[in-house]
């Protein structure tokens, strides 16, 4: 199976990719391991890597596909940053460059952060991000153009 690279919305890194039993893998420099390249992988990577080098996020601070319980059903969250204290501050939900960022999609984003509790959730397919503070004693999202770098959290 081919992988063909989609442009996106985020600066190019160089990505080590390597082919093996004509399949595409990628290495995750967090997991220290090379995944299985998927269009919604291709996108991750690229965020994680944005997060890294230009919003200065520390690498031991971010997790990926952590696992959490909602209603019963065990769902992963794609990306969950800590901040020193262990505390989450911010739930990123990663979809294909095919996936439309919906209401649809940011409620499924949105009911994942509703068991982190994290301050900030992000929605992206790697062309259009969402990017919103949450205030979670009043119920409501703020949504902005840019996101913090890791200092200004």
């Amino acid at each position: 199976m081919a992988f063909t690279p989609t442009a996106l919305n985020l600066p190019p890194y160089p990505f080590r990719i390597t082919l093996k039993d004509n399949r595409h893998f990628i290495f995750d420099e967090v997991r220290k391991k090379h995944l299985v390249l998927t269009p919604e992988e291709w996108v991750r990577q690229h965020f994680i890597q944005y997060l890294i080098l230009e919003k200065k996020f520390p690498k031991s601070l971010i997790q990926i596909e952590g696992g959490l319980n909602l209603n019963q059903l065990q769902k992963r969250s794609d990306i969950v940053i800590f901040n020193t204290d262990g505390q989450r501050i911010m739930v990123i939900e990663c979809k294909a460059p095919s996936v439309s960022i919906t209401q649809a999609v940011f409620d499924q984003a949105a009911r994942y952060n509703s068991v982190h509790k994290a301050k900030w959730l992000v929605v992206t397919n790697g062309l259009r991000h969402c990017y919103a503070q949450i205030d979670h004693l009043e119920e409501r999202f703020c949504f902005s153009q840019e996101l913090p770098e890791y200092t200004a959290l």
